[in-house]
């Protein structure tokens, strides 16, 4: 937003490149198709805003020959640098030493096409750091500023997206731009849409710090393809979450690492691990582009009010659509509950005997007596938001009227708006501007309610920092299983009874302690897959057994073995804490042995994390029913479970040097969780550990 005369700006220093005073286009053309002119064309709008627009080629003597000159006539804060790679490095210093504090590099060559280019995008790093440019860029399409009248985009039709809520942070400029065109078309507008491209300077957190307190953002999309710093980028959508929404979507559910890095020059992001990341910061988690906009949108105009289990009244003035709804709110999870024998009596009151009242609520097809019926529905204790759907019929109600008088104080509506024409558009413009989110068909209806729903949860309570226990530190070295355990005891992570044998005479004292049946192992800290050598015996009972088993284990060269008792049946889960690269230290939830591995079943989140923080993962997981006493089996302890993963982050966390902590399987029992075996590396294990 431009910043009137005489008025202190805010303090962050993106404001000379989206609010700047003078602009130079470097690289200025005449010719029609060159990048030059198209962003000439693009910024010429912003010398009638009475900014100072500069053009800039040292080969065409009606222009300016340097920015330096430039900007002897007027303030340059921005430098738009339409000129070959080879040299954009020598142009961007020379903009610095001009006083340009900003600068966008559209064009590509850099590290994203290799060889030369990633010594190009280096030497544009060195400019940065000596000279204290802002860059965006390479390889960008530029970004789109309405209120401040900068259009610093060469996409053509770009500038006909108008002044509104929603800001775009994409890594990538044509993603950017395709959302700002989606969002114009459902009917909002943009407070500022950047798309970050190779990311030499000017990354998503810089431009999330920016919209924190910017007054002309009411919700943020956020588009992720690589993240360099994992905890930068936690804490400032932290930073924006705490005052806006923030709306997320991660690219790279599939195997598409190869072309990520050919399009920006970095590497993939974990998507599973950004994901988790992200929502743990507070973010909302969308699938496709189609969700983003109906999930950004929605947030923009409403939120519901900020609760744990938020439920969901349908209403629908079409049958068949609104099983459309009802059938993807299901498949999302939302909960959606029978309304009240008051509500439900005071809407039998007003609808035909023959709808079905009971949540959802069908209208038959749209009556004067809409307005009323969305009135009654959200006055229902059981309902946060309401979900609507229903076609444009002029003759039989005015849907903007009705949904404005269905408004119930803190219960947003999303209504679903079916149709085609002027009017149709006129009506969902209408729905916005009286703080109604609106969608175009069911599925977007679910989209927008997921969306505030996950927010209202998010919103619920601030994570407090977790407390600092009584944490071992000091973790270095080799563990075998024993030792392992050992140190989850210490944690208070329950054991099955075992015994350390060093020879076979050991072990028969060891199974006529302990009775049968026992599980025979080799104990060897070197073997962390020991059933894939064939090292793990189970339901041994009788001497004969062992002696059997033990011949087993010497053919593979153990010198120790491990006998333990056997477990009682449950369900196994893996529950392990290891340190990404990129992120930190990570808790991981999944279904046990190599199920988690096989079905990509698990939660994630980034430690240290509270209890209760932890004590929702389970939720997460498709096979959830398998831990809620399935078939008589046992029901897990979510706040027991939410203390031994918190445990372990807490122990990742306070020692630097143990890079993983896994306990696989981690059996639910009928007496809480039991530890059936586990594995610790170091960095000093890890460096040791031969291939295997």
């Amino acid at each position: 937003m431009r910043t009137a005369p005489g008025t202190t700006r805010r303090p962050n220093n993106l404001a000379p490149l989206f609010a700047p005073r003078g602009i130079a286009v470097v690289g200025a053309s005449r010719t029609r198709n060159k990048l030059g002119a198209a962003l000439a064309r693009s910024l010429s709008g912003f010398a009638g805003e009475g900014g100072h627009l500069a053009l800039v080629n040292h080969r065409d003597d009606t222009m300016y020959a340097s920015v330096r000159d430039a900007a002897e006539n007027g303030p340059v804060d921005l430098a738009m640098i339409c000129v070959p790679a080879p040299a954009c490095p020598a142009v961007l210093a020379e903009a610095a030493a001009a006083g340009a504090r900003a600068a966008v590099i559209c064009g590509g060559g850099f590290a994203e096409a290799g060889g030369p280019g990633i010594g190009l995008q280096r030497e544009l790093a060195e400019v940065v750091a000596e000279s204290g440019i802002r860059l965006l860029g390479p390889n960008t399409s530029g970004f789109l500023a309405p209120h401040a009248g900068v259009t610093a985009s060469f996409v053509p039709g770009i500038a006909q997206v108008r002044p509104g809520r929603v800001a775009i942070v994409a890594a990538s400029g044509g993603v950017n731009h395709a959302l700002a065109f989606l969002l114009g078309e459902a009917g909002h507008g943009i407070s500022l849409a950047v798309g970050l491209g190779n990311g030499v300077d000017i990354t998503a957190p810089d431009v999330l710090d920016y919209l924190a307190d910017d007054p002309a953002t009411g919700a943020v999309a956020l588009h992720v393809e690589s993240v360099a710093d994992g905890a930068r980028l936690v804490a400032a959508v932290r930073r924006v979450a705490a005052r806006l929404p923030v709306v997320a979507l991660v690219v790279g559910k599939h195997d598409v690492g190869a072309f990520a890095a050919s399009h920006t020059g970095a590497l993939a992001t974990s998507w599973r691990t950004a994901r988790a990341a992200l929502a743990q910061a507070g973010a909302v988690l969308v699938d496709d582009e189609r969700e983003l906009v109906d999930a950004v949108g929605a947030l923009a105009v409403t939120r519901a009010r900020p609760c744990a289990e938020p439920g969901v009244g349908v209403v629908t003035a079409q049958a068949g659509p609104g099983l459309l709804l009802l059938d993807d709110l299901r498949g999302r999870r939302v909960n959606v509950p029978e309304l009240a024998a008051a509500t439900q009596e005071t809407l039998a009151g007003i609808l035909p005997p023959l709808t079905f009242q009971r949540n959802p609520v069908d209208t038959g097809r749209p009556g004067p007596d809409l307005g009323r019926v969305l009135a009654t529905v959200g006055a229902d204790p059981e309902v946060d938001v309401i979900a609507a759907y229903a076609l444009h019929e002029p003759d039989a109600v005015d849907l903007v009227a009705a949904a404005r008088e269905g408004r119930a104080a803190g219960v947003p509506i999303v209504l679903g708006l079916g149709g085609v024409g002027e009017q149709v558009v006129r009506n969902r413009r209408a729905l916005l501007d009286a703080g109604i989110a609106v969608a175009t068909e069911p599925r977007g209806v679910a989209a927008a309610t997921a969306a505030l729903l996950a927010d209202a949860r998010a919103r619920r309570s601030v994570p407090a920092t977790p407390p600092a226990g009584d944490v071992p530190t000091g973790i270095t070295g080799a563990y075998d299983e024993h030792q392992a355990k050992e140190l989850l005891g210490r944690l208070g992570v329950a054991t099955m009874p075992r015994r350390v044998c060093h020879d076979r005479s050991a072990a028969h004292a060891a199974l006529a302690e302990l009775g049968g049946p026992v599980a025979v192992k080799v104990l060897d800290a070197a073997i962390l897959h020991k059933t894939e050598v064939g090292g793990v015996h189970l339901g041994v009972s009788a001497p004969a057994e062992l002696d059997a088993v033990l011949d087993k284990l010497d053919a593979i060269g153990a010198d120790r073995y491990l006998v333990e008792t056997m477990a009682p049946p449950g369900v196994d889960l893996v529950v392990g804490a290891r340190r990404d690269p990129v992120f930190g230290p990570l808790v991981l939830l999944g279904l046990g042995g190599t199920t988690a591995e096989a079905l990509a079943d698990v939660a994630l989140r980034l430690a240290p994390l509270t209890a209760a923080e932890a004590a929702t993962m389970p939720g997460e997981l498709a096979g959830r029913a398998l831990l809620d006493g399935w078939r008589g089996g046992p029901v897990l302890d979510p706040d027991e479970l939410g203390a031994v993963v918190t445990a372990l982050g807490e122990l990742l966390a306070a020692n630097p040097t143990l890079d993983e902590i896994e306990v696989n399987p981690m059996r639910v029992t009928v007496d809480g969780l039991v530890a059936l075996d586990a594995v610790i590396i170091t960095e000093e294990a890890d460096d040791a550990q031969p291939d295997q």
